[in-house]
């Protein structure tokens, strides 16, 4: 029986949200060069896997976090996922974008929390996880507990497991960049000539791919 990782690594692959090009590298927007991108906001457009992902995440949240009281989701990625999980529990929902408006109520997080309040962030991927936790400082600042984030994916790199432990936040993921490596190898998606450049962009993600700049 396949575990809920290997599960979702091989429904990811199926509508071609991994994307692999070594010779040809992503650019994130922190800067960093990458042979490996997961676009798992496809899963949108893929009921039956939108509806998957929704009830994943509403399973993991009542499982590991019983006690919350309100969803959030990270602008832009996570919005979807968020309020669908938000709906499912019957729960209030809010967005956190990356910035303040700089028109109208110039607000940081769209919706309304009451103070107190116990939220689980919803995001769709964690690379640094920088944004994730900007989102969680300012949910924070609005008087909230924070109870624990669910994410689709992680790339799972020890900046980011670092953080979330400094940060004092529980992360829980439906998959992880091992077993989607390990699901793509088993079904032909990748080749084992493509390891020795995976593993080495893992090591030091930061610097990889200098020489391409």
């Amino acid at each position: 029986m396949k575990t809920l990782e290997r599960l979702f690594a091989d429904k990811l692959l199926k509508i071609k949200a991994i994307k692999l090009q070594p010779a040809n590298p992503f650019t994130w927007a922190s800067g960093w060069k990458s042979p490996f991108y997961c676009d798992n906001r496809k899963t949108l457009s893929y009921p039956a896997l939108r509806s998957f992902v929704k009830l994943e995440i509403t399973r993991i949240i009542m499982e590991h976090f019983p006690l919350v009281d309100a969803i959030a989701g990270v602008a832009t990625g996570a919005i979807p996922q968020g309020a669908l999980v938000a709906d499912a529990l019957n729960l209030p929902f809010v967005y956190v974008r990356s910035k303040p408006k700089d028109h109208g109520l110039e607000n940081l997080i769209e919706g309304e929390l009451r103070p107190g309040m116990k939220v689980v962030v919803v995001e769709d991927l964690i690379s640094t996880g920088g944004s994730s936790l900007k989102a969680v400082e300012a949910i924070r600042r609005d008087g909230c507990e924070v109870i624990g984030m669910v994410a689709s994916y992680t790339y799972g790199f020890p900046v980011a497991e670092k953080a979330f432990k400094e940060a004092k936040v529980p992360l829980v993921t439906l998959t992880n960049y091992e077993a989607v490596i390990e699901t793509a190898l088993k079904t032909g998606y990748i080749e084992e000539k493509d390891i020795p450049t995976l593993n080495e962009w893992r090591k030091d993600p930061a610097h990889w791919g200098d020489d391409l700049k």
